[in-house]
């Protein structure tokens, strides 16, 4: 892509939904570490369902601790690698209550070293909950970085150096969001509907996908 198309791009993605959100549901910044901890691999249609239950009876790190292991699979147990990320979630917990008062800090190197937490589920937490401009390469936002041309890349990381450098400044915080979203709905791995995109005029990717 262009560098002159990149600013009218995010133009048209900004005007179709000013204030891109999360589809994860949460209250608190613990509730949205957790959400995008149990979402690897799993929609965030079955992680709602799922902490719809969980987070009426333990939504704080220590309320997690003396729900259990047995009992938080159970609450969970409806999402893939349930087994796994009640594990990694169990010792977050236990390390954000006796390192960090029970509260989520907000660096990377902190999240990081939590048990379970990857570099995209730190970029998550630092975006949502901090506002900080980074960028959590997803399936959906790899796809689309590479199909339009806009941050094309061999690895997750190459996609996430390429778009920290090539989105423009006034759409860095809200970036994550709107293509999360534009490959979750719009630019879809098996057949894009380029005729419903609002970035089409921008997009490198040929020949556009027609009406069906």
């Amino acid at each position: 892509m262009k560098p002159a198309l990149i600013q009218p791009f995010f133009a048209a993605l900004k005007a179709a939904n000013p204030e891109p959100q999360t589809e994860l549901e949460y209250t608190s910044v613990f509730e949205l570490l957790a959400a995008v901890l149990l979402s690897a691999q799993a929609t965030d249609v079955g992680v709602n369902k799922a902490t719809r239950r969980l987070f009426p009876i333990a939504n704080t790190p220590q309320a997690i601790l003396d729900l259990g292991l047995g009992a938080l699979e159970a609450h969970i147990k409806t999402i893939g690698l349930y087994r796994s990320k009640a594990r990694h979630l169990m010792e977050t917990c236990r390390m954000l209550v006796t390192q960090h008062g029970g509260q989520v800090p907000d660096t990377r190197e902190a999240l990081e070293a939590l048990p379970g937490v990857g570099r995209k589920t730190a970029n998550v937490v630092l975006n949502v909950a901090f506002g900080q401009p980074t960028m959590a390469v997803d399936t959906h936002i790899f796809r689309v970085s590479n199909r339009t041309g806009l941050a094309p890349g061999k690895t997750p990381l190459a996609v996430e150096q390429q778009l920290l450098k090539r989105v423009p400044p006034e759409y860095a915080v809200d970036s994550h969001h709107w293509l999360i979203l534009l490959g979750r709905y719009v630019c879809q791995a098996r057949k894009p509907r380029c005729w419903e995109c609002v970035v089409a005029p921008y997009c490198d990717y040929e020949p556009k996908t027609p009406r069906p």
